[in-house]
């Protein structure tokens, strides 16, 4: 989970746990990347689009795309609506505030393709 606000990511990630998958935290898409460089078992970043560093949420999912092809991204914002055709191919975006079961249920979806 990739979100600035402490109490939205810790919550993001009590959801992402509820649902049975491993959590990672980062306050920015700098802390991210790190950590995906560090890892080879993420499968799925699940970022915001508003955040400080040298990148928000959308230049994240481009760049997550480009460096880790398979990984799936979802995107939410509480202050942009996008058009899912300014994300990455096979990106799903969400408008904040987002409902849990919805967020679970695309993780689901989105894990569970081979695409």
């Amino acid at each position: 989970m990739v979100e600035d606000n402490t109490i939205i990511r810790m919550g993001a990630v009590d959801l992402v746990l509820s649902a049975g998958y491993e959590a990672l935290e980062a306050f920015d898409a700098d802390e991210a990347i790190r950590i995906m460089e560090s890892r080879d078992d993420i499968d799925l970043v699940f970022t915001d689009v508003q955040m400080p560093g040298t990148m928000d949420g959308i230049k994240l999912s481009h760049y997550i795309r480009e460096r880790w092809p398979p990984v799936k991204l979802i995107v939410a914002s509480g202050n942009a609506i996008l058009e899912e055709s300014s994300l990455p191919g096979g990106s799903m975006f969400f408008p904040k505030p987002y409902d849990d079961h919805t967020i679970t249920a695309a993780m689901a979806r989105l894990l569970s393709s081979k695409a």
